[in-house]
């Protein structure tokens, strides 16, 4: 009889998250969007493998030290300024950079990003565009 599998607690992964960072950003392909930045708001998902999981019994168990982790206020001013320098015509475009400088940290397995202009329509909150990247 063969042995149940069980979890493998080195490949344990904790799920951080940026919600509704507002920024305005000098984005799209009208020349009316390149006069006048926009409010974008942008939400980051991000699955980070647990370092600390390889060491310990327990994934939730480890040192009290913020070089174990992702530091989210790296994340946040990357995007800030990443979605501050210059102009860029496509929401895609700006998700995708976002997406790669995430992923640029080997931790980080998995990245949902969600863009969104908030002012085009009056009779709609947003639109925008959500992509997902994984690292190898």
């Amino acid at each position: 009889m063969e042995s149940p599998a069980f979890a493998d607690i080195t490949q344990a992964t904790r799920r951080m998250f940026i919600r509704d960072l507002t920024i305005a950003a000098s984005i799209g392909v009208y020349s009316h969007e390149h006069e006048a930045r926009q409010r974008v708001r942008i939400n980051v998902e991000l699955a980070v493998l647990d370092a600390g999981a390889q060491n310990i019994s327990r994934a939730a168990v480890g040192a009290d030290d913020l070089a174990r982790v992702v530091d989210y206020e790296v994340i946040v001013n990357n995007i800030r300024a990443i979605a501050t320098t210059g102009h860029i015509q496509l929401v895609e475009t700006l998700a995708e950079r976002l997406a790669e400088s995430c992923l640029a940290d080997a931790r980080i397995r998995r990245v949902l990003v969600r863009v969104e202009k908030l002012d085009v329509f009056a009779d709609a909150a947003a639109v925008g565009v959500e992509i997902e990247r994984r690292n190898n």
